[in-house]
């Protein structure tokens, strides 16, 4: 049986410590997952520390766990950052959630011309709280050392700006000349997969992200949900 992952802010471990785990996630830990003295457990700060070790003492609020093994995990080969535009109902939620769990490093959100959802200042804030919740509880079920951040909030014009930053980016739309399979994926490197809403991403939107280096692909001949589409890039790179 795979060892539960829990989270812990400013985890620091040795071999042979015992590590307390108090707040939330010791609640969590104790009453609903009801872990006893003596079964295995992890911990990790959410930033590439994984500790493992077994459960020497609980109470209502608090864990105890006795240090076996502290892991410093290397960052994948390619930091894969979904660039996904916001979506009507929970479609943009569920595509973040999927990409977590299959391995994406970070998140924009993406205010596209043809998103019907808008965030404004105000909204951003705890939407963008939100989507974090959702990623780090997708990455603690994956079992991820490594949770996504969720970036601010990004326009069109943003977004062309900071795609100098990456390696490889990906455009996924229908009308997209070059298939994904066809792609050269560098062995290491960071790479923007941009998803656009419902809609489709607007013909001035592809015009513009092409005119900044970004590649349009297509999938093939189905189309893809705003909520799939995503993590099936994902999956495809990683297999790779």
């Amino acid at each position: 049986m795979v060892e539960p992952l829990f989270y812990m802010e400013g985890l620091q471990a040795a071999v042979g410590s015992v590590v307390t785990l108090t707040g939330p996630e010791a609640k969590h830990a104790v009453s609903v997952r009801r872990m006893q003295i003596g079964e295995a457990v992890q911990l990790t700060n959410g930033l590439g520390l994984r500790v493992k070790g077994t459960v020497s003492a609980t109470s209502s609020s608090s864990l105890e766990l006795k240090v076996s093994e502290v892991i410093s995990e290397s960052k994948p080969d390619l930091e894969i950052t979904l660039v996904q535009a916001l979506a009507k109902g929970d479609r943009d939620e569920l595509a973040i959630q999927a990409a977590t769990e299959l391995g994406v490093f970070s998140v924009i959100p993406w205010q596209a011309a043809r998103s019907i959802s808008r965030w404004d200042s105000v909204k951003e804030v705890k939407a963008r709280a939100r989507w974090q919740q959702i990623v780090n509880e997708a990455g603690k079920q994956s079992l991820r050392a490594f949770w996504p951040e969720v970036k601010p909030s990004v326009s069109t014009a943003d977004l062309v700006k900071a795609l100098g930053e990456f390696d490889l980016v990906l455009v996924l739309d229908v009308t997209g000349s070059q298939a994904l399979s066809a792609v050269k994926v560098p062995k290491q490197a960071w790479i923007a997969i941009v998803v656009g809403p419902e809609g489709g991403i607007a013909s001035d939107e592809l015009e513009v992200l092409a005119g900044a280096g970004a590649q349009l692909v297509t999938l093939g001949a189905n189309v893809l949900r705003t909520s799939t589409a995503g993590p099936a890039v994902i999956a495809a790179l990683t297999l790779r």
